[in-house]
């Protein structure tokens, strides 16, 4: 049936179309929406409204595009059906300042045009509008394009509702981790010191079996401490509150220091890090202490899954615009059905450590946080003879 303004043939006495079970259940969803019809030609809003009254739609009425600014803002409408042609402001400003103050919460608005052209509808999408209404109006085909619109609509409307709520129920685990976390951290701290205290023989001398149990105390507490210090890290980051204060510093002297500390527990293995120094030392902003912990899990890694004995070496290169520190080990490599779960949360690979170190699966997913959060990259290589080069760069 066609409905054009000079044949009003939909009234209140016209008999309903039968409906199939699926477009029933498509109508009740959609029944009480909201929906603002802006047209200066009444005749055209009589029809439109008695279409959609028909369907148990909520109307209301305009005649301008400056009224389309006022109802929207008092009726929150669900979709929008506007004329192009209108006193005052047309329909595509109206829909382009509509986008400006809601931008993507914008409700669908469809375009009234008896223009076709290619050129009127292309300046529609491009202002805003999701699709438009022909006139003559066809009566199923204006229905099935509102229904579909508002069905959209609704969907956007249930995921942003789950985002939401997975939002939610993330900050509250980040909460909890984080509170368990520093709640046990001083504890589990205590219990290291103390028996530091033990097998050093501070308190008296321990018999074989007893210095064992000590270390083993010592060993347990420090990788559990080292746990919760990157659960904390986790949480602090995915609650969006991850802070990089950068400042120059020399990034020669920042890595000797690493390398310089992390050779200590390296010779308990019989394992040598070794650092190569540019001929110029480079100064980079960064954050001192996040770079840090970032080259600490670099170097400790490339110990822990490297045999005893093994050489890591390290180096820095390039210059403008970008620095790049690199650790090469002497391992088994990433397997490379493995490698797109590297840099990913609680994630361990098959290869395991040489030396029976623990692993948490949590460092390097925070070492690539810290680096993005400094606009650099980190990536991972297998080397040709064996072994695995990790690369961090930064930019000068």
């Amino acid at each position: 049936m066609q409905l054009t303004a000079g044949t009003l043939r939909v009234s209140q006495g016209t008999p309903p179309v039968p409906r199939t079970a699926v477009e029933q259940r498509a109508a009740a969803k959609l029944k009480g929406r909201k929906i603002l019809i802006i047209d200066d030609d009444r005749l055209n809003i009589r029809i439109l409204a008695s279409i959609l009254q028909n369907e148990g739609f909520a109307i209301t009425e305009g005649d301008s595009g400056e009224r389309a600014l006022e109802l929207y803002e008092e009726i929150k409408p669900d979709l929008v059906l506007m004329d192009v042609v209108l006193p005052g402001i047309d329909g595509f400003a109206a829909c382009r300042e509509l986008r400006a103050r809601h931008g993507d919460d914008t409700a669908p608005i469809i375009f009234i045009t008896a223009k076709q052209e290619s050129d009127d509808i292309v300046e529609g999408l491009a202002a805003g509008g999701v699709d438009y209404l022909p006139k003559p109006f066809r009566r199923k085909e204006s229905l099935a394009r509102i229904r579909t619109h508002l069905q959209n609509r609704i969907l956007g409307e249930q995921q942003k509702a789950l985002v939401d709520q997975l939002k939610a129920a993330n900050q509250a685990k980040n909460r909890l981790l984080g509170m368990a976390a520093h709640d046990l951290r001083n504890p589990l701290a205590s219990i290291r010191g103390l028996s530091e205290f033990l097998r050093d023989g501070t308190v008296g001398q321990l018999t074989a079996d007893q210095l064992d149990l000590a270390n083993t105390i010592f060993e347990t507490s420090q990788s559990m401490l080292t746990l919760l210090n990157e659960l904390l890290d986790v949480a602090t980051i995915e609650a969006g509150e991850l802070k990089i204060h950068k400042e120059p510093n020399n990034l020669t002297e920042l890595v000797e220091k690493a390398v310089y500390l992390n050779n200590i527990n390296a010779n308990k293995k019989n394992t040598k890090i070794v650092f190569s120094p540019p001929e110029e030392a480079p100064i980079v902003r960064l954050d001192q202490a996040k770079i840090r912990q970032v080259m600490d899990n670099l170097l400790s890694n490339a110990v822990k899954y490297s045999p005893p004995g093994s050489i890591v070496n390290v180096r820095i290169s390039g210059y403008h615009p970008a620095f790049t520190i690199a650790v090469q080990d002497q391992g088994k490599g990433i397997p490379e059905n493995e490698r797109h779960q590297l840099f990913k949360d609680f994630t361990t690979l098959s290869s395991k450590p040489t030396g029976g170190e623990k692993a948490t699966g949590l460092g390097l997913a925070i070492c690539r946080k810290i680096i993005e959060a400094h606009r650099g990259a980190i990536t991972a290589t297998n080397l040709p003879h064996g072994g695995c080069e990790f690369s961090v760069m930064l930019p000068a």
